[in-house]
């Protein structure tokens, strides 16, 4: 019933910028999180940003003060900009949102994820 796609990948070039997108859409009450993980081949996926329903954000120490996250609650609606990109940080991009939805006269809370968006930075 919850739909989850990110967008905006791409090959950049160190030092250069992405602007990544994630939508949701479908039988939504609440979405109280919603954030960015990545993961690199052989590697462990990591959380990268999040921001909370009332806007509050958290980053990884190896973005902060290069990654920003934003939200548009009318849109249901993430997006995150990356500038001053490292060869580090190229991985598949998951956008996660923990939703309350509803169906069938149930609720229910869970974490939805997307497909991913691969984003690669050549040195």
């Amino acid at each position: 019933q919850v739909q989850v796609v990110e967008s905006g990948g791409g090959l950049v070039q160190t030092g250069e910028s992405l602007r990544l997108s994630c939508a949701t859409s479908g039988s939504i009450l609440t979405i109280y999180a919603m954030g960015w993980h990545r993961q690199a081949p052989g590697k462990q996926r990591e959380l990268v940003a999040r921001v909370t329903k009332d806007k509050t954000t958290n980053y990884a120490d190896s973005v902060k003060g290069r990654f920003t996250i934003s939200r548009d609650n009318a849109k249901n609606t993430i997006y995150l900009q990356m500038n001053s990109l490292k060869p580090e940080d190229t991985a598949v991009y998951y956008c996660n949102a923990d939703i309350l939805s509803f169906g069938s006269d149930k609720t229910w809370r869970k974490d939805y994820w997307g497909q991913g968006t691969q984003v690669t930075v050549s040195s």
